[in-house]
């Protein structure tokens, strides 16, 4: 499943705001998930979409992740 923007490009987060970024709910730290192009909150076990570079921080917005979600962190990038 590909992270597309409305233009095609792949969605990606400039690694300096992510920085910046905290879970709306915990306040904790957002990992980036690349393949899904949503930034993720493990604490709360939500994801929040990005759309056009955009990061969609409202909990009503975010996908709850599922077991397998949680249990396969390696594809998820934190900053550099």
């Amino acid at each position: 499943m590909a992270a597309d923007g409305r233009d095609g490009k792949r969605a990606s987060v400039d690694p300096r705001m992510l920085e910046l970024l905290a879970c709306p709910l915990t306040k904790g730290p957002l990992a980036w998930d690349p393949e899904r192009g949503e930034l993720v909150s493990r604490v709360a076990k939500i994801a929040y979409p990005v759309r056009d570079g955009i990061p969609i921080m409202l909990p009503s917005e975010a996908r709850v992740l599922s077991a397998e979600d949680v249990l396969s962190p390696p594809r998820l990038s934190g900053p550099s």
